[in-house]
């Protein structure tokens, strides 16, 4: 009764206010669907010695029946000797075996039905555990998605980050004021007599060749024919 006892509270039991209320889900269900193979282990064991009691009773039944079927051809023997003290003790033999058959075959319809409750129970039993596992596989899916999710947020956001991005900035800064030093340098500075000469004559070549292009552009012009 122990077994069936504890099947009935498992399959009566709410999976999702269960888990909801444990403080680790993921544990639960692990516990929840351990237990639940277990118990489906113990109650098929039940069972299965069930149906093995049922055929050896029904053997029994069976031998019974035969025995009470030769205390029958005994008592009419005896009877057509003119034996009927024999008769009747034969006769009350037969009801022996008649009467044990009886309270066997009142034993294998209690065995019936239990039978038929163990499967019952088997088939919401096994309901229940693909429930729970495709809860744990649920779950686990959640699970790894927050992990996940708390991890992006630790690498976006998390001091670690953060002081990398402030370690930039320090770096940055410091660029900074070396590109700032050297511009520094050349202001103020005055062109020596070869730079201020290279670039008159940069210019005068710039002049040429703007001279050049205008002519080219400007093309030939036609001679006007006086009449």
């Amino acid at each position: 009764m122990g077994i069936f006892s504890r099947t009935r509270d498992i399959i009566a039991a709410n999976m999702a206010d269960l888990i909801e209320k444990a403080e680790d889900p993921a544990k639960m269900i692990r516990v929840m669907i351990l237990e639940m193979e277990e118990t489906l282990v113990e109650v098929r064991a039940s069972a299965a010695r069930t149906i093995a009691d049922q055929k050896e009773m029904r053997r029994h039944i069976g031998k019974l029946d035969g025995l009470a079927d030769g205390w029958t051809e005994k008592a009419e023997l005896a009877l057509s000797k003119g034996r009927e003290d024999l008769a009747k003790a034969a006769l009350g033999e037969r009801q022996k075996a008649r009467d044990m058959a009886e309270q066997l075959r009142a034993e294998t319809g209690v065995l019936d039905d239990a039978l038929r409750a163990s499967e019952g129970d088997i088939a919401k039993l096994q309901k229940k555990l693909t429930e729970a596992r495709a809860k744990q596989a649920n779950v686990q899916t959640r699970l790894e998605s927050a992990n996940n999710r708390a991890k992006l947020r630790e690498m976006y956001a998390g001091p670690k980050t953060l002081d990398a991005f402030s370690r930039f900035d320090v770096l940055e800064r410091r660029v900074d004021d070396a590109e700032g030093r050297a511009e520094a340098m050349g202001l103020g500075s005055v062109k020596t007599l070869d730079e201020e000469i290279a670039e008159l004559r940069a210019s005068d070549r710039v002049d040429a060749e703007l001279e050049a292009l205008k002519a080219r552009l400007a093309g030939p012009k036609t001679p006007v024919t006086e009449g």
